[in-house]
């Protein structure tokens, strides 16, 4: 905390003069200081738990919940991240007036600043403060009131931190913090595999070999059937084939957004941006996650009494009963780190939202901007506080995010390469979920044919019906002005279908990219596997 606070206030010393250099670090960051940022974001508190969590339930197969999202994640990295550095908009929801225009552009640019910046981002937060609780409360041994009011502490320090030094300052942090959380998360393993009550890597491969834990690949079939994680051929579709480009999900938008496009237009060129992406994604499936998935599963040994909803707080109870003290410090210590890089993020990255899309203070001076900005951030960090006593579990507010988002995806890819894609394209896109998702969640009818449906194919069907009422409306709608598409068009150069403004597709570069996507993809899934295969073989 305090190397944090002493490195906020150095920076804060190099002078923030504007929006540009608070919110994008005066689009100046190198490359891997910007790619390592987004992973030390994306490594919260809840992360590791979450992982343990699936791991104890579901076995290391159960990842492929969140990797699935490898493929979605390359593509923004091949096919977006030159194009939101070309963009030159200070937020995501600023392209929206760029590539749309007209009344609706505005109430959309102004929809989503309040929708991402305040709504979804407290939710995030308030998910992230829960798992930071329950490991106040395991490790310190306080109330789960207590426990609250030590984070409320925190996120006030953040948010001081982070108002001071702006995203520069930020992101510097970050890397330090992703390091020492990283080397915590590897000292917490050792120490648990090769403690006596596991004997090793060999000790977990003899306890939990037979009983398909250790299987890399789901089962299809009845879940309720096997001791293996087996998943309905509709869940299977969902995560493989619809989740990594249908869906809307903070940190893995499609085509990029959030914190990542703010990451990508943030580096010194549009090529900056691609590397500081694809190391992003490297360090994200290949580096993060082993240490977790051991401990994961070296508490499913060791702790077979903890119930399904408390399955995350095993990798908990390895820090308390397997770590020295000193080490117990430095992991605790890990986990505030990347805690803190994922606030301060947020709140940054949130705050942007509220300044630039939803109060629209460009026309201010730069010193009433930067005052402004910070208040905000200050504001939505109470609020974000206020959201985590009202929630009850992380689980189902994933689950509504994803609902919330099912088809949305796709519009956001289109946009930038389809110049019939219209604002009221992407309005449908936004408002369907919602509405799909209320009637199968909320209505009689509804319920009763989510049932009939089958586990996994209600994804499946919000997706459909997003898709199919968004490609209606873009049909019945008109186009967008022609100044708009070539405005557009001149400042992002997308090499796409755009003839209406006169490109020629360049197919070979097009080619160039599809195969660079698919042969990192498949690179970059064979290190993951690897690594697993050689701990575990």
């Amino acid at each position: 905390m305090a190397l944090s606070w002493y490195l906020s206030t150095q920076f804060h010393k190099q002078k923030i003069q504007n929006l540009n250099d608070y919110f994008l670090g005066g689009r100046n960051l190198p490359w891997y200081v910007a790619g390592i940022s987004m992973v030390a974001t994306t490594f919260a508190a809840d992360t590791p738990l979450a992982v343990a969590e699936i791991v104890a339930i579901s076995g290391i197969s159960g990842n492929w919940i969140w990797w699935n999202a490898l493929a979605g994640g390359l593509l923004t990295a091949i096919f977006f991240a030159k194009l939101w550095h070309r963009s030159g908009v200070l937020t995501e929801a600023e392209l929206i007036e760029l590539r749309y225009s007209g009344p609706a552009a505005k109430f959309l640019r102004k929809f989503k600043g309040v929708y991402l910046g305040w709504f979804m981002n407290a939710l995030v937060i308030g998910w992230v403060n829960l798992a930071m609780i329950s490991i106040i409360q395991v490790l310190l041994g306080v109330s789960n009131d207590q426990a609250f009011w030590i984070v409320a502490g925190l996120m006030l320090f953040v948010t001081f931190y982070s108002t001071i030094s702006g995203l520069r300052g930020i992101a510097i942090v970050d890397v330090l913090q992703f390091t020492l959380a990283m080397i915590g998360s590897f000292l917490l393993a050792w120490y648990v595999i090769s403690s006596p009550q596991i004997g090793g890597l060999d000790g977990i491969v003899e306890n939990l070999g037979d009983k398909g834990t250790l299987n890399f690949f789901p089962q299809i079939g009845d879940a309720s059937t096997s001791q293996m994680w087996t998943i309905p051929i509709g869940s299977l579709i969902g995560f493989m084939a619809f989740q990594w480009w249908a869906s809307w999900y903070p940190g893995a938008e499609p085509g990029g957004g959030g914190y990542i496009a703010q990451r990508m237009m943030s580096t010194k060129t549009d090529k900056d941006a691609l590397k500081a992406t694809v190391l992003f994604q490297v360090l994200h499936y290949c580096v993060r996650p082993w240490p977790w998935i051991l401990v994961g599963l070296a508490a499913i040994i060791l702790y077979p009494e903890l119930a399904d909803n408390e399955k995350r707080l095993g990798f908990v109870y390895t820090i308390r009963d397997f770590l020295p003290t000193g080490a117990k410090g430095l992991l605790a210590a890990a986990f505030l780190g990347a805690y803190m890089s994922t606030i301060s993020t947020q709140l940054n990255w949130g705050a942007s939202m509220i300044t630039n899309d939803v109060l629209m203070i460009q026309n201010k001076d730069n010193k009433t901007q930067l005052k402004i900005s910070r208040i905000v951030s200050l504001l939505l960090a109470i609020i974000a506080l206020y959201v985590t006593t009202k929630l009850t579990s992380i689980k189902a507010v994933w689950e509504f995010v994803f609902q919330a988002g099912a088809g949305l995806g796709l519009v956001l890819i289109l946009r930038w390469y389809w110049w019939r894609i219209n604002v009221y394209s992407e309005i449908s896109a936004t408002l369907t979920p919602f509405l799909t998702y209320y009637w199968l969640e909320f209505t009689q009818s509804g319920m009763a044919y989510k049932t009939s449906l089958g586990e996994g194919y209600n994804y499946i069907f919000v997706v459909l019906v997003t898709t199919l009422v968004w490609l209606i409306t873009t049909f019945i709608t008109p186009a967008e002005n022609m100044d708009t598409l070539n405005r557009f068009y001149q400042r992002v150069k997308p090499n796409g279908a755009w003839s209406v403004v006169g490109h020629i597709v360049d197919y070979k570069d097009l080619g160039k990219k599809f195969a660079t996507w698919i042969g990192l993809t498949i690179l970059v899934y064979a290190i993951l596997l690897l690594i697993g295969k050689l701990l575990l073989s």
